[in-house]
């Protein structure tokens, strides 16, 4: 497998997986999203070559020992969100 995910181009390998409670933060990071947003939605995106897994589960997430000491860990994970701009302000208007 190779290519980018596109939610996340730069944190997943091709062919990885990530794994997230429903109630922690999961989705495309800032770069992704304003990439997306800025699209030319009027002609269609045929994505090729990739192939990525995101998986969810309602179950409380309790990492273990190792897996907190893994090399693997992204502590700077939250990072990604930083740049994500407020769109909405609760008045129906953006």
């Amino acid at each position: 497998m190779h290519g980018a995910y596109d939610a996340k181009a730069g944190g997943f390998v091709p062919g990885g997986a990530s794994l997230h409670n429903c109630m922690s933060g999961h989705g495309p990071d800032a770069a992704s999203f304003d990439k997306a947003s800025a699209a030319d939605a009027s002609k269609p995106d045929h994505i090729v070559d990739t192939m990525a897994f995101m998986f969810e589960t309602r179950a409380v997430i309790h990492p273990t020992k190792q897996a907190l000491e893994s090399p693997q860990l992204q502590h700077d994970y939250w990072r990604c969100w930083q740049g994500l701009k407020r769109n909405f302000n609760g008045s129906g208007k953006v």
